[in-house]
């Protein structure tokens, strides 16, 4: 089996409610042994306190007390595990509408999403709401488990109508790789062993189509390097060094940089990270520069290669809206881009997503978990790449002035599917 270029694959959960999400993942991390005894005491203990049986599979991941008792998924619970080949982070996002906010923190930083729907219901609006967040998001790769198999009699019919539904919005929404998979993760049939019960398919069951996907998308860029300024060092002796987490492309000790947006070209002239100084830096690394030039840099400043990314006070940008009262023209927040924090007003409107059709309709506010069209008016400079090309430098989170909610997940310029 080719593995991919990285070991460690990044992937969440997507689909509505009630399809099956944790109990999959649950199914993977009990099949694959990556439960001590004592988690899986734990979990018994839960399921025969709420009468459910032996082993409730969903409770591996539904961690909160609120979550058991209740048996949804709120929060996103992070699992890691691991196989001989690949190690996964995998982040189990809810389905409920209400929590479609944390849905999207969990898809931010994965390579995939692992989209779990119920055979007998096919895509549900919260499903396809999950979908187009997961590819604004950049997630271009999707494993299909089409779940619940069993409770149709492992009908091929019924699992080919399902694909087809999907497979039609996965090309409008641009996803790269879609592999779809039957399965039951109640009884573990296509999870990690193949299934004698879908002789009509001769796919990857869904633990080898993960070992087998690409990874490392999270941080990947097709621009330069990106060092957003985090923390300024003074150094002993004399000097200053500039800490943050790289992003983009590597950085190398000899690189010719700007310094946004006082456009300022400069040249690196050390690297060091928390093992010491180094030559080259990867991205994802959390590392501190020194600069040739003398710069009043601070947080919020940003070190660039080429290309660079633009530097405006005013931009267009696609987001979705997570606040209760709804996104007006006019309306005043904070912006939190990389590690800068700015006033924003919305300048305009100019259309709201249809679900549904992915159509763009005309409005003038959006409403809680609606997905629109805006610009952006900020008081000071900021240092953007379109989300397209970066998804760190070309994202930002919305936050209200008087509560300090974060109300809205925000993408630099258009989806390529709008």
């Amino acid at each position: 089996m080719k593995l991919a270029h990285k070991d460690l694959l990044r992937l969440a959960t997507v689909g509505s409610v009630d399809d099956g999400k944790s109990t999959l993942i649950g199914r993977l991390l009990v099949d694959t042994r990556q439960l001590f005894d004592d988690q899986l005491d734990a979990v018994v203990a839960a399921s025969e306190k709420r009468g459910v049986g032996d082993l409730d599979l969903s409770f591996v991941t539904d961690g909160l007390r609120a979550e058991r008792e209740q048996g949804i998924t709120i929060d996103v619970a992070y699992r890691y595990a691991s196989t001989p080949s690949r190690k996964f982070i995998i982040a189990d996002c809810p389905g409920h509408v209400q929590y479609t906010r944390n849905m999207a923190t969990g898809a931010s930083t994965a390579d995939l999403a692992l989209v779990v729907l119920n055979v007998a219901h096919g895509l549900k609006e919260q499903s396809r709401r999950h979908l187009c967040i997961a590819a604004l998001l950049g997630v271009r790769s999707i494993v299909v488990a089409v779940n619940k198999m069993d409770e149709v009699n492992w009908s091929e019919s019924a699992y080919q109508g399902v694909v087809d539904e999907l497979d039609t919005l996965a090309n409008e929404l641009g996803f790269e790789s879609v592999i779809s998979i039957p399965v039951s993760a109640l009884l573990g049939d296509n999870v990690v062993d193949p299934s004698p019960n879908t002789p009509w398919f001769d796919g990857p069951t869904v633990l080898h189509a993960l070992e087998s996907s690409e990874a490392g998308s999270w941080s990947g860029a097709h621009g330069g390097a990106r060092l957003p300024i985090q923390w300024v060092l003074r150094q002993p002796g004399g000097g200053r060094t500039y800490a943050g987490m790289l992003n983009g492309a590597s950085l190398q000790v000899g690189d010719s940089v700007t310094l946004l947006p006082a456009n300022i070209e400069t040249t690196i002239t050390a690297i060091s990270s928390g093992s010491g100084a180094r030559d080259v830096a990867s991205t994802g690394l959390s590392i501190d520069v020194a600069l040739d030039a003398e710069t009043d840099a601070g947080r919020g400043d940003l070190i660039a290669t080429a290309p660079l990314p633009k530097v405006t006070k005013e931009f267009a940008a696609t987001i979705c809206w997570f606040g209760e009262a709804p996104l007006r023209v006019g309306q005043r927040l904070r912006l939190k881009h990389t590690s800068k924090v700015t006033p924003v007003r919305v300048h305009a409107l100019s259309g709201v997503v249809d679900i549904a059709t992915l159509a763009i309709d005309a409005n003038t506010m959006l409403q809680t978990n609606e997905i629109g069209l805006a610009t952006l008016q900020s008081a000071d400079a900021l240092v953007l790449d379109d989300y397209r090309d970066n998804r760190v430098s070309g994202s930002f989170v919305l936050i209200d002035e008087v509560t300090n909610a974060t109300v809205a997940a925000g993408m630099v310029g258009r989806a390529a599917f709008l």
